[in-house]
């Protein structure tokens, strides 16, 4: 691994861009702003998933300047969906500070475009090298995938000190001009080609001649990587609440997991129906109906919440309707455009 140069990569991965390069909304535009929400959204989430969401957001926020000015809960319901919700808090974040620091545009150079709230290197490499041609690379789990199969590179990928390191061994070969289209050729190549999973198409790569995993049998032994922690298994009781016309919604800590965003009621730990009863009236609400709505399963990237959800009717919330951490919503409202985590979906249905 340590003979194989990477230069050797570059040539053949813009002739194979150039014919088989996949047709994006966010791709032949030299704009910093919509490389960056694109390059947000698609952490974690398909690309085919990011598309619509990419045309409402940027639809409702067109340039930094109304994402720094967007209110938070519209904020929120625009990345309802997405998941990992800081992202969208960082995102406001860092317009915020091009808005003070930067005249409400992004800078050109990579130390400060990483040194913005939520962009680390991968981001910043991604804007840099599309939007102003700077020959930095933009190395993420697809890129350390590939280039780990090209060159039978056994380092862990998932080790801090494995990426900073694959960042500089292509800085030194990044070419002065196309860095942007290179570094979306090996997007393309891990996204198409050289699949995480299943058969890689080796036939339709344009590395395969010089693939050293290929040459060796061992493209499904790599990449290495330790394997990931357990996730923790929490049970959950969700109580939605409902007076009427309106929902009882709460809201959650400022830190932590889906910090600050609201929810219904979200209890630790399985309770039955009486419990349940007894937990709404130590609210000081008069529960007159519930009704189970079964149970449902929701996958944090450490955490796996396993629900069972009841909805209760009572008499009247109305003193909850501005109660420190409670807020007592319309249905309508909650129709229309209120932000409540997809985590709740199989809970909040009967909005709709």
């Amino acid at each position: 691994m340590n003979e194989f140069d990477l230069a050797q990569l570059i040539a053949p991965a813009l002739v194979w861009y150039d014919a088989n390069k996949r047709i994006l909304p966010w791709r032949g535009i030299r704009d910093p702003y919509r490389i960056w929400i694109s390059e947000i959204m698609l952490q974690q989430t398909r690309v085919e998933a990011v598309k619509e969401y990419y045309a409402r957001f940027t639809a409702a926020c067109p340039d930094i300047a109304a994402l720094a000015a967007i209110d938070d809960d519209a904020l929120m319901k625009l990345w309802q969906g997405l998941g990992y919700y800081s992202r969208a808090r960082n995102l406001k974040k860092a317009a915020l500070v091009m808005m003070e620091r930067y005249e409400g545009q992004m800078p050109h150079a990579y130390d400060e475009v990483a040194s913005l709230p939520g962009i680390g290197a991968y981001t910043a490499g991604a804007i840099c090298s599309i939007a102003y041609d700077l020959p930095v690379p933009a190395v993420d789990g697809n890129v350390l995938r590939i280039l780990s199969r090209v060159r039978c590179d056994e380092r862990d990928i998932i080790k801090e000190a494995t990426k900073k390191a694959v960042r500089t061994e292509l800085l030194a070969v990044m070419p002065m001009h196309r860095s942007g289209e290179l570094n979306q050729a090996f997007m393309d190549i891990g996204a198409t080609v050289c699949l995480p999973n299943g058969e890689p198409g080796c036939g339709e790569c344009p590395w395969a001649v010089v693939c050293l995993a290929k040459k060796t049998g061992r493209i499904s032994e790599l990449p290495n990587r330790k394997k990931a922690k357990k996730r923790r298994i929490e049970e959950r009781t969700i109580i939605v609440i409902r007076d009427g016309e309106r929902v009882l919604l709460h809201k959650r800590p400022p830190k932590g997991l889906l910090a600050g965003l609201y929810e219904p009621l979200n209890i630790e730990g399985y309770k039955g129906e009486q419990e349940t009863r007894d937990l709404v009236r130590s609210l000081g609400l008069d529960p007159l109906h519930i009704a189970s709505l079964g149970e449902a399963k929701h996958i944090f990237s450490h955490i796996e919440w396993h629900m069972k959800g009841y909805a209760v009717r009572v008499a009247d919330a109305a003193d909850y309707a501005d109660k420190d951490g409670y807020l007592l919503v319309e249905k309508q409202r909650i129709i229309e455009g209120f932000s409540i985590p997809s985590a709740y979906a199989a809970y909040m249905r009967d909005m709709r």
